[in-house]
């Protein structure tokens, strides 16, 4: 399918523009001395310029009907309408009404097809661009990204996971990547558990402790370096940089205007908070809404939840916009898998890999594009077709990490991405 690049539309030419003087003053304040002379602006450009992905996970399989590729008028559209977008000629849910009002900053992929109808089976792959082996495990994307895109000096984790309920902790989804790059989960989008200093614990004796605790470690690593030691003094050195920063996970910071605008309910909150995430430089976020997984009443479930999406996603993509951080966040929004075509007696979609939708936008995805196609009923992919592999890849370039590359963990080459994929073709800007 031919995609009209944004590099011809006045929005893309603008935001280019202002990259090149932004080139421009910098090459300048270098061969002025000023590059030396104030690290503290250079620092703050870099950042600036810090590629960021931010994941919404659609748990138990979003129908892809009732979103991004609605077939209306056949047996198998269901009894929802399309309705126009901001782009002319592309049509989504009229359950969206707010996010088709963003179509021109989105990419949608109609044309997934995974192969992988079991719950577990399919998440794994579509947040580790692989296939579960007995043989090992794999890095989730966002062990990935943190790993390849946190700044070294990062006083935050570069991996967060806001959950709709629990309480906190770490995940175990970076593998052979480490414990540094695993999850920090926000049970339902409350700060890190245990991180506020005791009322009774002065700040100049926790400084001391930390003090006392740093010279004990170093003492301890020059006789016992070893992975797990490094990790447990990372974890703690982490853990002391974060509860002094705790109120970037605070979302009640904000003003209630904010809260009203992605709208009173908990994925709106967690949506408000993602961004807040993004602004302080946290690489990779993960936001979960839930539970997709309509084998009963489809329909009516879906009404209620792309209402609350709707609201809240609409509006992360248009402050995002208008923040000028798009082109540095990789925005995706997935499930494990699709819903079928066909509706079961209970009115119902069930598990369906086959034929199915991502929405991407940001970073170098093609604005207001579609790329892929299913046919008229929506049970195959007839056009454009990607799976897990290529979207991995995609996800990892379209942010600047060579996905062909590979990581050397204790002196061992191991592929950033399937070495069987690869990206896909003719889809980034």
């Amino acid at each position: 399918m031919k995609l009209n690049y944004p590099c011809r539309t006045a929005e893309h030419g603008v935001a280019r523009r202002q990259f090149l003087r932004g080139v421009a003053a910098g090459a300048a304040a270098i061969a002025g001395g000023y590059g030396l002379c104030n690290p503290a602006a250079f620092g703050e450009t870099l950042r600036s310029q810090q590629k960021r992905i931010v994941v919404f996970n659609m748990h138990g399989g979003l129908s892809q009907l009732e979103s991004w590729d609605p077939k209306p008028g056949v047996d198998t559209g269901g009894p929802f309408l399309a309705i126009p977008t901001s782009v002319p000629g592309i049509h989504i849910s009229e359950l969206l009404p707010l996010t088709a009002q963003q179509m021109h900053h989105l990419c949608l992929l109609r044309g997934v097809n995974t192969s992988e109808d079991d719950h577990g089976k399919g998440a794994y792959l579509m947040m580790t661009g692989r296939r579960q082996t007995p043989a090992g495990e794999f890095p989730q994307l966002g062990a990935v990204a943190a790993k390849t895109l946190s700044p070294e000096d990062s006083g935050l984790p570069g991996h967060i996971v806001i959950t709709p309920g629990g309480g906190g902790g770490r995940g175990n989804d970076s593998a052979w990547l480490g414990p540094k790059f695993s999850s920090v989960q926000l049970g339902n989008g409350n700060p890190p558990p245990n991180t506020v200093r005791p009322e009774n614990l002065s700040e100049q004796s926790d400084a001391a402790r930390q003090d006392f605790r740093r010279r004990v470690t170093e003492r301890f690593l020059n006789r016992r370096r070893t992975a797990v030691t490094e990790a447990f003094a990372y974890s703690y050195e982490q853990a002391d940089k974060l509860m002094r920063q705790r109120d970037v996970f605070d979302v009640t910071k904000e003003p209630a205007s904010e809260t009203e605008r992605y709208g009173q309910h908990d994925l709106g909150r967690h949506c408000l908070l993602a961004r807040r995430l993004l602004e302080n430089g946290i690489s990779f976020v993960q936001v979960s809404h839930s539970n997709y997984d309509t084998h009963n009443e489809n329909f009516n479930f879906h009404i209620e939840q792309m209402g609350e999406f709707d609201r809240a996603f609409s509006t992360f993509v248009a402050d995002l916009a208008n923040r000028g951080m798009l082109d540095s966040t990789l925005i995706v929004v997935l499930s494990e898998f699709g819903r079928t075509p066909n509706v079961n007696l209970y009115y119902g979609r069930d598990h369906w890999s086959r034929a199915w939708s991502v929405c991407t936008a940001g970073c170098r995805m093609p604005r207001g594009a579609v790329f892929g196609a299913t046919n008229e009923r929506g049970t195959e992919v007839v056009e454009g077709q990607v799976d897990h592999g290529n979207l991995f890849h995609t996800y990892l370039q379209s942010v600047g990490v060579d996905s062909t590359g590979n990581f050397n963990i204790d002196g061992r080459e191991m592929p950033i991405a399937d070495p069987s994929s690869k990206p896909i073709e003719g889809l980034l800007t």
